[in-house]
């Protein structure tokens, strides 16, 4: 699956907890590496994430990421034994600084608002406690038919403190968040998708990945400045009530600012007048 094209930027350094590829141009792969723990977030898991992220947020020949989990689950949330070992504060409100300190959140990724580059979530099993909390922090998610979904973390004396809960109190309302982060509960991708709304299509296993690399390149056929301009949009929606202060906030970013003066709007224009299909060049670094 992997392009063997030598044009591929290379990763910086990491662990075998995580895998890196780029199957389609502009494409990256992310894969959580640890099958056989059911991909449970330990440190090491965590600072690999963190590192390839922000070096593709800032690597411009790469437009979206696709993540997914080696294996039968996604992720079962944090590595418990790895969390114990590694040092922390007894004091509750040390942790709770950290927690706030910790800006890209469970994975450093459920947290994550400062790129603007598209996120897909593959799921290909399970998807429990922080891999939840990683889910509904992507843009896009495909789930397999044997995908299940749950914030159990009530029933282990701890808080799904991470994004999860006020997400996806967004994403499904009050009552149906409540269902998850109250009773515990399992559920499955199909009520995923149809009730709580954080799946955007269930398909068969053995299709989860092909479906999510082809939106991948779906959104690749668009100017990527336009499209990282309009995943900016969403992220200050988030962030803001009123419509007026998304819309300044928006106007005023980055993103907005260099789109307007970008050569891929003029191609998109020119295209349009011209009657072909637009060739987009990677956009200027932010």
């Amino acid at each position: 699956m992997e392009n063997p094209s030598s044009t591929n930027p290379k990763p910086p350094s990491h662990s075998e907890e995580v895998k890196v590829s780029f199957p389609r141009d502009h494409v990256m792969l992310l894969m959580f590496n640890r099958p056989r723990a059911l991909n449970a977030m330990t440190p090491t898991m965590r600072q690999d994430v963190c590192t390839l992220l922000d070096w593709f947020d800032k690597e411009p020949s790469l437009w979206v990421v696709v993540i997914t989990g080696q294996g039968r689950v996604f992720c079962a949330g944090a590595d418990l034994i790895a969390w114990n070992k590694s040092q922390r504060s007894e004091d509750g409100k040390d942790e709770g600084e950290r927690t706030i300190a910790d800006v890209n959140g469970f994975g450093s990724i459920s947290r994550r608002s400062s790129s603007s580059k598209p996120m897909i979530a593959a799921v290909n099993g399970g998807a429990y406690g922080g891999g939840v909390e990683i889910v509904v922090n992507c843009d896009l998610v495909v789930a397999s038919e044997e995908a299940t979904f749950a914030l159990p973390e009530v029933k282990r004396g701890v808080v799904a403190i991470q994004g999860g809960m006020p997400r996806l109190a967004r994403i499904a309302g009050h009552q149906l968040a409540s269902e998850m982060l109250l009773l515990g509960r399992n559920i499955p991708a199909a009520e995923a998708a149809a009730r709580f709304g954080f799946v955007n299509k269930v398909v068969p296993k053995t299709e989860v990945l092909s479906t999510a690399l082809a939106w991948a390149v779906e959104i690749t056929t668009n100017s990527p400045d336009s499209v990282q301009s309009t995943k900016r949009a969403l992220l200050l929606t988030n962030k803001h009530a009123d419509v007026e202060d998304i819309v300044k906030a928006h106007a005023r970013s980055k993103e907005s600012v260099r789109h307007f003066t970008s050569e891929n709007i003029k191609e998109g224009l020119r295209a349009f007048s011209e009657k072909r299909k637009p060739v987009w060049s990677n956009p200027a670094k932010l």
